[in-house]
């Protein structure tokens, strides 16, 4: 990925509340690999952290974790811990010092960055063999009476007003450049028992639909609404959803 001359657009400035009620969260054996494999515990650096799901699945395992994210909104929605440091920062200046970092993780945001930044960043700040790790989930997978509808919307409907970035993260960033020592992770998984409700919203912190909104295309959401509620059957009836995690990790 190259460098470009405007900044790149932040998609969930102004969705920091209803983000941190629908996004899923990371189990908890997430957390547990990468504190596994750094090589100390003294400081890990979760960077892009929006309201920190994986900031605060870290912070058991260290002694100090820092969480930094460019838009206030979404710091400002995390939930406090005393290990935690939170701070308002892009990921191509991390005010972390020098040689101090013995994990650096960017979790559904490595898309967003300048990469030869943030890597030059990451270098800075860690120290030897410290690990770094861009972690995404991939595309939802509901259960199977409501795949082809929820493909389709994916696919067809919404999917013209994804940004670019989104292919990224649909490979598992397979494609981007990762300039360090790789190994391979476990394989892990997302899954919720969701209401029709937390569904729904969980769409609405799409940037496709924010942008289809923009469009004047919120019949496309609305559409897509009725026809899942009457696939879902009562509301309030829980279904299975999940997420593939996939990350590249490596070591300094």
């Amino acid at each position: 990925m190259t460098s470009n001359a405007q900044p790149a657009r932040n998609w969930f400035d102004e969705g920091g509340r209803a983000y941190a009620r629908f996004r899923p969260e990371y189990p908890r054996q997430l957390a547990e690999f990468l504190a596994s494999v750094a090589p100390d515990s003294e400081l890990a650096v979760d960077v892009g952290c929006g309201n920190g799901q994986l900031t605060q699945l870290l912070a058991p395992y260290f002694s100090r974790v820092v969480g930094l994210d460019p838009s206030a909104d979404q710091i400002a929605n995390a939930i406090p811990n005393e290990r935690i440091d939170y701070r308002v920062a892009p990921a191509e200046h991390l005010p972390v010092a020098d040689s101090s970092t013995s994990l650096i993780t960017a979790a559904q945001a490595a898309h967003w960055f300048d990469l030869p930044a943030f890597y030059g960043g990451v270098r800075r700040i860690g120290r030897p063999d410290a690990v770094v790790a861009l972690v995404s989930y991939g595309v939802l997978k509901p259960e199977p009476e409501l795949a082809a509808r929820f493909q389709k919307f994916y696919t067809d409907e919404i999917g013209p007003y994804w940004p670019p970035e989104r292919k990224l993260v649909d490979s598992g960033y397979a494609t981007i450049e990762f300039p360090f020592d790789e190994f391979a992770a476990p394989a892990l998984e997302i899954k919720l028992e969701w209401h029709l409700s937390e569904f729904i919203g969980y769409l609405l912190t799409w940037s496709a639909v924010r942008s289809a909104r923009e469009a004047g295309r919120e019949d496309l959401l609305i559409n897509f609404a009725n026809d899942i509620a009457q696939l879902w059957g009562e509301p309030n009836h829980k279904r299975t959803v999940r997420w593939p995690i996939n990350m590249r990790i490596g070591r300094l």
